[in-house]
């Protein structure tokens, strides 16, 4: 129970099919408290509303020490590296799959339930053993509203974890969420979702960085090596980036933008350019893979390497060093070490893979 509207309605409807359920409020970021970025207190008052209204206890536990060794040590590591990594999937592996499914077992519970737009085939029945549920691997499938499908941020939970997972909401559209809220008489039933990421809130995202990573300026090149200008520290851009890069006119240059191309931590450099073709990429190789099934390879299947993307059409093998070799049919934008990608059958969750290497744009014969 995070205090917003998808998990208030995921506990009615689980009462309303008949479950016993109680509510817990995890607290995972110790950071902020007190500052103007933190919500968990009207989080907490907004749970605990909900909560009194459906009669249902709700239990309040404090995982900040394993979200900081488990999940944010590993984000400041990756950045620092000048990798991008993604701190939700992270999240849901280590906390709301993990210390939550063990707080959870440790209270009897048969399952546990989010409020992920994600729909399991079949969902488990109030009399059916939990046991043989979980004995068998689950078919993760889309939410059927496609704008909030949450499955890229289920990727790397293990099968065993999710095969106790209830998803309430995975065949209902966000509106109706909100409407049967508000006809229950929730207090959150127009709260705003929350975007990004949660410990950083609504504050600057450099400006978070520079409070755990130290600034390390180096040069800005263009592909050819020619000199532009300086950048702040190489964990402050990613890959394709736009904004923020602060480059201005040059003399014989188009007045075109600029781009993150590439960062080249042993250098310092940053290299950036002003043609996006040299964004594209028709290959990379992952590990870390996490299957929900077991997959024949090499194996055609649809792929999504950010979570506002199409699928992707791609072949997937393993290659001589163990990783894997994922093969697109179309040039992708800005493929980025350390970001994640999802595997799909059409709406079935296959599993997913951390972005270790990618190809970079061959022009004239020579790596750009």
């Amino acid at each position: 129970m995070s205090g917003g509207v998808d998990s208030s309605v995921a506990a009615y409807l689980l009462l309303r099919q008949g479950f016993q359920v109680e509510g817990l409020f995890m607290k995972n970021w110790d950071e902020d408290d007190g500052t103007e970025y933190c919500t968990a207190v009207t989080d907490l008052e907004d749970a605990q509303k909900v909560c009194d209204i459906l009669k249902i206890t709700l239990h309040t536990a404090n995982f900040a020490a394993e979200y900081w060794d488990n999940v944010f040590d590993y984000f400041l590591a990756d950045y620092r590296k000048g990798r991008t990594p993604n701190p939700d999937i992270l999240c849901n592996r280590e906390i709301k799959f993990e210390q939550f499914v063990r707080y959870a077992d440790a209270l009897g519970a048969d399952f546990i339930a989010t409020g992920h737009y994600v729909r399991r085939d079949p969902e488990p029945q109030t009399d059916e053993d939990p046991q043989d549920i979980r004995a068998t691997l689950p078919r993760v499938l889309k939410g059927l509203d496609q704008s909030k499908d949450q499955t890229y941020f289920l990727q790397a939970v293990p099968a065993e974890k999710l095969a106790g997972c209830l998803f309430p909401l995975g065949g209902w559209q966000k509106s109706d969420i909100r409407q049967v809220a508000e006809d229950l008489g929730l207090p959150n039933h127009r709260k705003k979702d929350s975007t990004g990421i949660c410990f950083i809130g609504e504050r600057r995202f450099d400006d978070f960085l520079a409070e755990y990573i130290k600034d390390r300026p180096g040069p800005i090149n263009d592909p050819q090596g020619r000199l532009l200008g300086h950048h702040r520290g190489l964990h402050q851009y990613t890959l394709g980036q736009r904004q923020g890069i602060k480059l201005g006119g040059f003399s014989g240059r188009p007045e075109k933008p600029w781009y993150v191309m590439g960062k080249n931590h042993r250098t310092n450099t940053l290299t950036v350019t002003q043609d996006e073709t040299h964004l594209l990429g028709t290959w990379l190789r992952a590990d870390g893979v996490n299957w929900l099934t077991k997959p024949q390879l090499p194996m055609r299947c649809c792929a999504k390497i950010r979570y506002r993307q199409d699928d992707q059409d791609c072949l997937v093998s393993q290659a001589a060093d163990g990783r894997f070799l994922v093969r697109f049919d179309a040039p992708q934008r800005a493929i980025t070490p350390g970001q994640h990608i999802a595997f799909y059958d059409g709406d079935r969750l296959l599993g997913g893979a951390t972005i270790q290497t990618t190809s970079t744009f061959q022009l004239n014969d020579q790596k750009i």
